[in-house]
C-alpha cells in the first residue's frame, strides 16, 4: 500500500483562528470531504458516510468551521450542539496537509466550542476499519464508549471529557 508523503508538523497549527462556514463553502466542503475520505473507500467497499452527506443541510443546521490557507480550504471541522454534549461529526483534512497538526488544533477547537456552550464532553464516532483514526482520538484521550454493526462494518462511539484548559470559542 502506497501513501503520500507527510509534511512535518508546523507551529502555526497551534494558533489556527478557524472561519464559520457559510452556505457558499458548501461545495468547497463537499469536495475537501470526498478527498479526504477517498482513502477508506478501498478498505471498506464503498464511500464513507461524509462523502454522501448533504453538505448544504449541513452548513445550514449543523456548525462547521473552516481552515484555509492561501484561500485554500485545507481542513474543516463538522460540530451537533445536544442537549449534554457536542458531537463531532465530521473531521476533515486535505491529504497533503495531514501531519501538520490541523486535525488536532480543530479537535482542541471543538473543545473550547463545547465549554463554551455548557457542555463537559465531546462525542464522535468513526469506522472500526479506520485503525489510523481509532489510534488518533486514543492519543486525544477520546475512550470506546460502544460498538454497533453498521452495514458490512462497526462503528466505534467514543467520548472525552472537554478538557479544563478550554476557554472561549
Amino acid at each position: 500500500r502506497m501513501t503520500a508523503p507527510r509534511r512535518e508538523p508546523e507551529a502555526m497549527t497551534t494558533s489556527i483562528t478557524p472561519r464559520p462556514a457559510t452556505l457558499a463553502d458548501a461545495p468547497t466542503i463537499r469536495a475537501l470531504t470526498r478527498e479526504a475520505y477517498a482513502r477508506w473507500v478501498p478498505l471498506i467497499g464503498r464511500e464513507p458516510l461524509p462523502m454522501t452527506a448533504d453538505h448544504a443541510r449541513a452548513v445550514r443546521e449543523h456548525r462547521i468551521d473552516l481552515i484555509e490557507t492561501d484561500g485554500r480550504l485545507v481542513a474543516l471541522i463538522e460540530m451537533i450542539r445536544h442537549p449534554d454534549h457536542l458531537l463531532i461529526e465530521n473531521l476533515a483534512v486535505a491529504p497533503d496537509c495531514q501531519g501538520q497538526g490541523l486535525g488536532r488544533a480543530l479537535m482542541a477547537h471543538a473543545d473550547r466550542v463545547a465549554a463554551s456552550l455548557g457542555h463537559r464532553e465531546t462525542r464522535l464516532y468513526t469506522n472500526r476499519a479506520f485503525a489510523a483514526n481509532l489510534r488518533f482520538y486514543a492519543g486525544l484521550g477520546y475512550r470506546i464508549d460502544r460498538e454497533e454493526a453498521f452495514g458490512n462494518g462497526t462503528v466505534v462511539h467514543m467520548s472525552r471529557a472537554v478538557a479544563a484548559h478550554a476557554g472561549d470559542a
